[in-house]
């Protein structure tokens, strides 16, 4: 299939634009960006700066991808957005470049929705699978692992990371790390339960999910401790791999500042 562009679609003539690439009317393509093919720009779509859009991605009207950092310190060097493939990035979705303080790329991964009106900040990574729902907010750096989802309206701190498989309720006001597997809600947010039905959906063994919920028990609602809470699992037969990923979780969680375990080593 040929690429399809709109006659008063903007494109400049540096970017690279595959075959198969469809590009809307009233788009805005800069000269460092790079669109590989399969992907569709609906409308009204802004991409400046340096960015990589990967295969077989739907952007949607009013999209802003590439904008610069909005962080005060931020000098105008060359960062860049690196989209994988298969994503759906809704109406007036917004994307910032990385910049200097990490290592200048803000990366999303494969097969992601990122619903309207939701902002990835200025260094985020996001895996692949993630669902962030409308007016979902993630500050710079935050860190969001595989098959996480984030519903309406959350606001994250920046540095925080959400775990995979974890899910954030509406409205919730994130300022710790959010561990795997976990459901967490609340102002701030805080781990409810486990996320069952993402455990189930995914498969997850019956051993493993009942593993987790009785980690859940011991480390939020028994308050025993890691190293003890550990020992009891083993002992009852549930340290499976995915328990253990938890416990290290936790564990570098509280290693950081207020709960942020990546804020402490955000120098390096």
């Amino acid at each position: 299939m040929a690429t399809c562009i709109a006659a008063n679609a903007w494109i400049d003539p540096q970017a690279e634009i595959d075959t198969d690439v469809e590009i809307g009317p009233f788009c805005n393509i800069g000269p460092q960006v790079r669109i590989h093919s399969g992907t569709r720009l609906v409308s009204g779509v802004t991409v400046m700066g340096k960015v990589t859009l990967g295969h077989n991605n739907e952007i949607y009207p009013g999209a802003v991808i590439g904008g610069e950092p909005q962080d005060l310190s931020y000098t105008g060097s060359n960062t860049q957005v690196v989209i994988g493939d298969g994503n759906i990035i809704r109406e007036s979705v917004t994307i910032n470049r990385g910049s200097d303080k990490e290592d200048g790329v803000t990366l999303i991964g494969n097969n992601n929705m990122l619903m309207a009106c939701s902002h990835v900040a200025h260094d985020c990574k996001l895996g692949d699978h993630v669902i962030m729902a409308n007016c979902a907010l993630l500050g710079g750096h935050v860190h969001v692992e595989d098959y996480a989802s984030i519903s309406g309206a959350v606001g994250v701190h920046h540095y925080a990371t959400i775990g995979s498989y974890s899910f954030v309720g509406g409205l919730s006001r994130v300022l710790h790390d959010v561990p795997p597997f976990m459901l967490c809600e609340g102002a701030p947010a805080r781990p409810r339960c486990i996320n069952i039905v993402a455990l189930k959906r995914h498969n997850f063994t019956a051993e493993v999910i009942d593993g987790l919920a009785e980690a859940h028990r011991l480390i939020y609602r028994g308050k025993i401790g890691l190293e003890p809470a550990r020992e009891i699992l083993r002992g009852n037969g549930h340290l499976a791999p995915e328990v253990n990923a938890l416990l290290t979780f936790v564990a570098g969680q509280q290693d950081g500042r207020h709960g942020r375990g990546r804020e402490r080593r955000k120098a390096a």
